[in-house]
């Protein structure tokens, strides 16, 4: 941590309320040291290629009261979901990872009961993601039979990257699997999305919506004052409410636009003026329901 860093989050910790543990349900781990590489972040990618690993994590997050955090797979190969089990086996700061798998595959049963032997494993994301069309792959009977697997095996399916197409599609899912949750990733950064879609959605308990990759760019800059991200906000609390806004910081990724600090400060102010009931949801209560992930450590919240 830079002193730039280490200076934002005293700043920051000073307004946290007492007790309050933060769960961040989006990290991505990698290691470029590889021999084989990785197929995400590209070498072009001075921002991001590096390695992203545990430690340099924690180093980052738990200043802010990060007790603890859930990886998501950034990687379509079918090994680095071992690859990420073994990397946080031995950081109880990580509770849990949403891997990588595909649903109408013929090995999808035999994949899944694999990862089900570990309790880090949580589910799967499936969107707009290595080439990957959602509303395509519903037309397939394997794919929903594979999404009803994942069900009954108490897992959930993260989203990914949504488009107005996506969260019709995320309608269509829940109609097939009414009983799979399904987390909608990064939606603060879809404007204007479609009404007709987040109308049926806000209607459907089991879907939860990630307030990640909150920041964004405008005219070439990226305002860093909350206020300018009120109103967006505004929006997803008044659709979705207290039960089913979860944080997650999309780190390291979150650096094309600005530092963790930064990141974290937005939805920070945001739902702790909010009261301490409705922050406590948000930072760690509902990723609980969401991905019941397991506490590792004594800090980490739940029972």
């Amino acid at each position: 941590m830079n002193r730039r860093q280490f200076l934002g989050s005293a700043a920051l910790m000073q307004t946290l309320p007492a007790s309050l543990p933060i769960i961040d349900t989006h990290v991505h781990l990698f290691d470029t040291r590889r021999p084989q590489g990785v197929p995400w972040p590209p070498k072009t990618d001075t921002a991001l290629y590096q390695p992203a690993l545990p430690a340099r994590y924690r180093s980052i997050a738990r200043p802010f009261g990060i007790e603890g955090a859930i990886e998501i797979e950034a990687s379509p190969w079918f090994d680095d979901n071992q690859w990420v089990l073994d990397t946080i086996r031995d950081e109880p700061l990580f509770v849990g990872m949403i891997g990588n798998l595909e649903p109408a595959a013929a090995e999808f049963p035999r994949q899944l009961d694999q990862f089900l032997k570990n309790p880090l494993f949580l589910g799967i994301r499936y969107g707009n993601l290595w080439s990957r069309d959602l509303g395509a792959s519903l037309a397939k009977p394997a794919f929903v039979d594979g999404l009803r697997r994942l069900a009954r095996a108490g897992l959930i399916l993260d989203t990914a990257n949504p488009t107005a197409s996506l969260l019709a599609d995320v309608v269509k899912l829940t109609d097939a699997v009414p009983d799979l949750r399904v987390m909608v990733d990064h939606l603060p950064q879809l404007v204007n999305p479609p009404e007709p879609a987040i109308r049926q959605l806000m209607q459907r308990p089991q879907v939860f919506v990630k307030v990640s990759s909150v920041l964004r760019r405008v005219d070439g800059k990226v305002p860093t004052d909350p206020a300018f991200y009120k109103s967006r906000l505004d929006e997803l609390w008044q659709q979705f409410g207290q039960d089913r806004l979860v944080y997650g910081s999309d780190w390291p990724n979150s650096d094309h636009w600005a530092e963790y600090p930064q990141v974290f400060r937005i939805v920070h102010d945001y739902f702790v003026k909010k009261g301490p009931d409705v922050a406590a949801s948000y930072f760690w209560k509902n990723s609980k329901t969401a991905y019941r992930w397991k506490k590792r450590t004594k800090s980490q919240p739940g029972a």
